[in-house]
């Protein structure tokens, strides 16, 4: 095993000022005082940020922070990708400042998806205090949540995760829509050695953004309604109403971000403490209860 947990993700925006009132009152982020106007950074914890979104000329999902625990597991797993031929790029030092990490090396994996593989990362030494009153986001060696990318090279793109990058399967599903091929599309749902049931999931499907969602996760239920009465007050899109995953058994609905990307925001999510214990599962049927999707335009 190589990557601990998902560390932060980087969004390009041209409206910065519509993401801080989206992050801040309706999800409950916590804006830094290294904010400008060209950069917006948000944090769910005591680390310094979670998400960056940066100004720019589209809206879209740049690239996904995936964290190794220490710099020999780190090194290690650098040396596995370039062996397999993965163009590399090695962080300079004035990227390596802003991400607050201590390494870093940029790739892509088989569908284009960006990566930014790092270890060293430190803590913000301030507490969080969620604007929206949100008590607490589940994080710490976990991660902040998860990311789902899209891919046209199913197969090849799982194998990338699991063999280069060192994660493991949770669950593997077919989701079928209306007009879609007959025997569905397929979704792979992989752990990295943190206890969340699954940090990067890879779905066969396109996601104009870049993005098919993140997820972030809070204490209770209670935290998941407020923040969908929000979301509700504020206008903002919900994607999908409220439900409960089969596989994750995770609670949740998911809202649309100025990017065009869903955030999934849920509680309940399921752990695993030692991962040699658990048999990969395949769901047929995504949901226990709820979820009806409107995906809008």
């Amino acid at each position: 095993m190589a990557v601990r947990s998902l560390a932060y993700i980087r969004v390009e925006t041209r409206d910065l000022a519509a993401w801080r009132s989206f992050a801040e009152g309706v999800v409950g982020a916590a804006a830094t005082p290294d904010s400008n106007d060209e950069r917006l950074l948000l944090r769910l914890d005591g680390r310094p940020w979670r998400f960056c979104i940066e100004k720019g000329e589209q809206d879209r999902y740049l690239c996904a922070g995936l964290e190794c625990p220490d710099e020999a597991q780190w090194q290690a797993t650098v040396d596995r990708l370039a062996k397999a031929g993965v163009a590399l790029e090695r962080a300079d030092a004035a990227t390596i400042a802003q991400r607050h990490v201590r390494g870093m090396v940029s790739l892509a994996d088989p569908a284009g998806n960006r990566i930014e593989l790092i270890w060293g990362n430190v803590v913000a030494g301030t507490p969080f205090v969620s604007p929206a009153g949100v008590p607490a986001f589940i994080t710490g060696e976990m991660g902040f949540g998860h990311v789902v990318v899209p891919t046209n090279c199913y197969e090849e793109t799982r194998r990338f995760y699991k063999e280069l990058l060192g994660f493991g399967d949770s669950d593997e599903m077919r989701v079928f829509f209306p007009g879609g091929p007959e025997q569905g599309l397929g979704m792979s749902f992989m752990h990295a050695t943190g206890p969340r049931h699954h940090s990067v999931a890879v779905g066969e499907f396109p996601a104009p953004s870049g993005l098919i969602h993140t997820m972030v996760e809070v204490p209770s239920v209670d935290d998941v309604g407020l923040a969908l009465d929000r979301a509700l007050a504020a206008g903002v899109h919900i994607s999908s109403t409220l439900g409960r995953h089969t596989n994750d058994k995770m609670i949740s609905f998911y809202m649309r971000t100025p990017s065009g990307f869903d955030i999934e925001f849920g509680c309940g999510g399921e752990q695993t403490a030692d991962w040699t214990t658990v048999t990969p599962t395949f769901t047929i049927k995504e949901d226990l209860w709820g979820h009806k999707w409107d995906f809008g335009t």
